[in-house]
């Protein structure tokens, strides 16, 4: 059976043999995308498939316990749903600079060198319920257990190498300076590194090829959209290449059960670059997301066929890589300055974890016809709503007032929990008054001034709790953004 490659339009399935820029059928710009379709009397031959061996009664399929591997990062693990799994593929995106190279270098640093064990998968075979499945039986020259392959189509093996010599360096300055000791422990970077192996390689079959030899107990490529397969003439980047390069590297991660890292770029739109059918290939995207004026890292799933979508791990960027954050809150409110206006403590819910952030605003009289909006960490839309709603609900004078509006330390609040804290740090601004101490605020404002309840109250009232807030402001205690008002600013009664 021969292969070759043809065009063939996303929108409308029309083929071409050549690439043009418009669709002859349906008259789309740019969605003829290469293919790889295969050529012969049977494309599909059905002889080939055994019916015995696909059919399965559900019934019958056994249960099996996923045996998890963790990454060297408890948090990048709770993302995950409690570690890695084998024969899953991961594609890890964010913007560019944001540290998705360095966090995964940092994550094969640690399981090359630590002691957790990677169990091969010694599942029955669906429908068997007699034979064991066999498993490969490995004796490379170096710990296969622990051996990774780090696939970098867009640096050499020396720039790999100085990278994870300054995360070394500064890993044991930061402790030097911990201990306060003029005495160093020295630090053997061989014994990180003797188990990663570095491939400078774009070609995928060279990638697999590589990985079949070596027989790594992980695989990292960085990124997908370097890599180029013999299969297709177009460029690396480009949608066919991108969407065969990840099939064939989904295939190898099913056949050999060898989890997958996979590196995405971003768009300027804040896309993974490359076909949406890349996403569906996967079977977790994880984003990392930050503000590159801050230091934060927040990795977010947005898909886990294996856990939960709603954990998020946070990091922070350091001279010696990412650093977890053990107690984000008490990082984003150790710089808040007390009896302040315009500062209020929200409690917002990242992922399935309370956090306590800071939000702040800043009201200015205006020099211009009209007044400026400027909104960051929040979504721009629904601050405007809740503006609209002091003005009509509250009559507050905020139509010759620039109103500025940030989270502080960069985190990034897009649920409406949010709205209530907004409102009184807005007309904490405008008014001048500081709210009453220790109070910590949550809730969502309806255009008519009332006050919703949001989820997980409990979880965000222990979150403050435990952080020393003993006075809270929720739709559960007022009815109307007046009321709220009333008591947080003006220091009225319940």
């Amino acid at each position: 059976m021969k292969s070759r490659s043809e065009y063939v339009c996303q929108q409308c399935g029309y083929k071409s043999a050549s690439f043009l820029g418009k669709c002859p059928e349906c008259g789309e710009w740019n969605s003829l995308v290469e293919t790889v379709v295969l050529t012969g009397k049977d494309q599909f031959p059905i002889s080939n498939f055994q019916l015995e061996d696909s059919l399965v009664k559900l019934s019958e399929v056994k249960s099996e316990h996923i045996k998890r591997t963790s990454t060297g990062f408890g948090e990048f693990d709770r993302v995950l749903g409690g570690g890695i799994v084998p024969g899953s593929i991961v594609l890890v995106s964010g913007d560019p600079g944001i540290g998705k190279s360095t966090l995964l270098l940092q994550c094969a640093m640690r399981i090359a060198s630590s002691q957790f064990t990677v169990h091969p998968s010694t599942s029955l075979r669906a429908g068997s319920s007699q034979k064991k499945k066999k498993t490969v039986n490995r004796e490379p020259t170096t710990d296969n257990q622990h051996c990774v392959l780090y696939v970098t189509g867009e640096e050499s093996a020396q720039q790999v190498k100085i990278r994870a010599d300054r995360i070394i360096h500064s890993s044991q300055l930061a402790v030097d300076s911990l201990q306060k000791t003029k005495k160093r422990k020295s630090v053997n970077s061989e014994l990180l590194t003797d188990n990663l192996f570095i491939l400078p390689q774009t070609d995928v079959e060279a990638v697999v090829a590589a990985s079949v030899k070596l027989e790594p107990a992980f695989l990292i490529v960085d990124s997908i959209q370097t890599l180029t397969t013999s299969e297709l003439s177009g460029s690396a980047g480009s949608v066919g290449q991108v969407r065969q390069c990840a099939q064939i590297l989904q295939r190898y991660a099913k056949t050999s059960k060898i989890p997958i890292f996979i590196v995405g770029h971003v768009t300027k739109e804040g896309n993974i670059a490359g076909p949406k059918v890349l996403e569906h290939l996967v079977d977790a995207v994880l984003n990392l997301e930050g503000d590159g004026m801050h230091s934060f890292r927040i990795l977010r799933s947005t898909k886990n066929r294996f856990g939960s979508t709603f954990e998020v791990g946070v990091f922070e960027m350091q001279d010696s890589g990412m650093v977890e954050v053990a107690n984000p809150s008490q990082i984003f409110l150790e710089r808040r300055l007390e009896k302040k206006a315009g500062s209020v403590v929200c409690s917002t819910i990242a992922g399935g974890r309370p956090l306590l952030c800071e939000i702040q605003a800043l009201c200015t009289s205006t020099i211009f016809g009209i007044p400026t909006r400027r909104v960051t960490g929040l979504d721009f839309a629904r601050v405007q709503v809740v503006i609209a709603a002091l003005l009509k609900a509250v009559n507050l004078p905020l139509g010759n007032l620039d109103i500025y509006v940030n989270v502080a330390g960069g985190l990034k609040i897009s649920e409406p929990a949010a709205d209530l804290a907004v409102a009184l740090a807005i007309v904490s601004a405008a008014l001048d008054k500081p709210l009453k101490d220790g109070v910590c605020v949550f809730g969502e404002v309806g255009l008519l001034g009332e006050l919703r309840p949001v989820g997980n109250s409990k979880s965000r009232i222990a979150e403050a709790k435990r952080l020393g807030f003993s006075d809270f402001v929720t739709p559960d205690k007022f009815k109307t953004l007046e009321e709220a008002i009333e008591y947080a600013v003006h220091g009225g009664d319940v």
